[in-house]
């Protein structure tokens, strides 16, 4: 009897560990199923979008006026962040197609810049239309190609879920279809620059990298180790190694990599001309908070005064991590400059500065002779939104959507619990940007 009972408790088990694996066999086939259609839809999205994207590049080429041209940019661009959402969903991490994605980039950069002007004062010239011409043969060029690998998967039932296997594979030839489609878009997309969008918009693509108004002499190797030694106080005990890079460029720069006796390092990059550092940062962790986020604020403020920057706002100041992070920004006669700002980090725990980011001050200090407003407080006050109670005021230089500086009355107020930062252009009474500023978030005990 007892034999049976036990014959009988295992067929049970038995079947129970087989209807178990039965369902995580479904489960499993229901994930990637969906996994599947969700790569199918992406990449027909993706042709579909990128078919469209080139029509309209075709359509905006037969336009005059500036009452199509601009809608038309707009559509042009908010079709390309399609395009670019679609190639994000698909499984090509491991597939080289930056190029692609670079092109789609660039043309949505491009398109929005010209939606957003004044094609009345600045209609488009010869090259930008040439541009557009260039453009739009490329887009009819990814289109087909694109084209060619829709057709191939739905006739041949390709799966993306074999991309994926193919490019994790990595010590195994990618032997398939789709995989070598791509690779035929990409490779078409190689040989086109950023230079065939014209002059404009290579000048602002240039302008992240521009250090050309740094000033002073070219500094050694061991020039450098002396401005990383009067920034940070170096006890003289650390390993320094350096390595110069930026060969070709304009402005190079030499990256320090400092140990200390305590095994932290911290990592600074030091401008050749002029010997100014661009950035520093120390990687240690802060344990425990020791001193407060006002003393923290003297501390960085302390920091930039002692290597000679001056006349800076403290912009914003937030707690995160026991680290104190700060923007400080230009301040001339009252006005203050967006565009130069200076970005730190404070340890709380040990008051040390673990982060230093000059980056934008460097691309963009310069002499400025501030104009004055062509319109009145009063009339930059009508432009405000009426349901927004103003709580300051000044008047300050932002960059604005076309990389060109101006002039506004910067504005700060709320709307119920919110806090909004409200730019007016002083010339003109445009309403140049509004941000919405950020709320203390809320804690929760878990």
């Amino acid at each position: 009897m007892l034999r049976l009972i036990i014959i009988a408790v295992l067929a049970i088990a038995v079947a129970g560990t087989g209807y178990w694996g039965y369902q995580e066999h479904q489960e499993k086939n229901a994930v990637l199923i969906n996994a599947e259609n969700n790569y199918q839809r992406a990449f027909h999205d993706l042709v579909y979008h990128v078919d469209l994207l080139h029509d309209k590049i075709g359509t905006t080429l037969a336009m005059s006026s500036k009452e199509q041209l601009s809608p038309s940019f707009a559509e042009v661009w908010r079709i390309t962040s399609e395009a670019q959402n679609d190639v994000g969903q698909l499984p090509l991490t491991l597939l080289p197609f930056n190029k692609t994605e670079e092109f789609l980039t660039n043309i949505g950069d491009y398109t929005y810049q010209v939606a957003i002007r004044d094609l009345d004062k600045n209609p488009l010239s010869k090259d930008e239309f040439a541009s557009l011409q260039t453009l739009y043969q490329k887009s009819g060029e990814i289109k087909s190609e694109l084209r060619k690998v829709q057709s191939m998967v739905m006739n041949q039932n390709l799966r993306w879920m074999d991309v994926e296997l193919a490019l994790s594979a990595k010590d195994q030839p990618q032997d398939n279809g789709i995989i070598d489609g791509f690779k035929t878009v990409e490779k078409n997309v190689e040989g086109y620059e950023e230079a065939d969008f014209g002059p404009t918009f290579t000048s602002m693509n240039k302008k992240d990298e521009d250090y050309s108004r740094l000033s002073g002499k070219t500094i050694t190797k061991e020039e450098a180790k002396q401005v990383a030694d009067r920034y940070l106080e170096l006890e003289g005990n650390e390993k320094i190694t350096i390595t110069e890079n930026g060969e070709g460029s304009k402005v190079g720069f030499y990256s320090l990599k400092i140990v200390d006796k305590n095994q932290v390092d911290t990592y600074m990059d030091i401008a050749k001309k002029g010997g100014t550092p661009i950035y520093i940062v120390q990687n240690k962790e802060a344990k425990k908070k020791n001193i407060s986020l006002n003393e923290a604020t003297e501390k960085a403020r302390n920091f930039l005064k002692q290597n000679k920057y001056e006349s800076l706002d403290l912009y914003e100041s937030v707690e995160y991590n026991k680290l104190g992070v700060f923007t400080f920004v230009s301040n001339l006669d009252g006005v203050r400059i967006y565009p130069d700002a200076i970005k730190m980090k404070v340890s709380l725990e040990t008051g040390e500065i673990v982060g230093f980011s000059a980056k934008d001050y460097l691309m963009a200090h310069h002499l400025r002779e501030i104009p004055k407003p062509g319109i009145s407080y009063e009339e930059a006050t009508a432009k405000i939104n009426d349901n927004v109670m103003i709580m300051e005021d000044r008047l300050a230089v932002i960059t604005n959507d076309t990389g060109e500086e101006v002039l506004c009355y910067e504005f700060l107020g709320t709307i119920n619990e919110d806090t909004y930062q409200i730019f007016i252009n002083a010339e003109n009474g445009r309403e140049e940007k509004v941000e919405k500023l950020k709320n203390a978030e809320e804690l929760y005990d878990l």
